[in-house]
């Protein structure tokens, strides 16, 4: 038997002591639904009126028809904006209008971003 094979086996290392957590980094609060940017452009717009028209998001969001109705889909899904399909005079329009529920995700939404520039500027 060869020394080495003398010695019992070897032991492993305990764990190093974990840090306790720290507070949350504020990226951990951002809303993948209303964080991707042109719905929280839909978002944006939409509370700063009474309600929006399609064509005026359209435009001011530079986005294709069917991309800005699949945005407002998933926003609608989420239950942070209303879609309503109408008439002005013969032609049809639609509106969306910003909900309750809207209005909070969008509040937590610039606190959060609020918070990562306080951060970011207090460097």
């Amino acid at each position: 038997m060869s020394p080495a094979q003398d010695l019992p086996p070897a032991q492993p290392e305990p764990p190093e002591p974990s840090e306790p957590p720290g507070p949350e980094h504020p990226t951990k609060g951002l809303d993948e639904t209303v964080h991707q940017r042109h719905r929280l452009g839909i978002l944006t717009i939409t509370a700063e009126a009474q309600r929006a028209e399609f064509g005026y998001l359209r435009e001011a969001l530079g986005l294709t028809p069917g991309n800005l109705s699949k945005h407002l889909t998933v926003l609608e899904q989420a239950g942070l904006i209303e879609v309503e399909k109408g008439y002005a005079g013969r032609r049809p329009r639609t509106w969306v209008r910003i909900t309750a529920a809207g209005r909070a995700a969008l509040a937590a939404e610039l606190a959060t971003l609020t918070e990562l520039l306080r951060r970011h500027t207090a460097v």
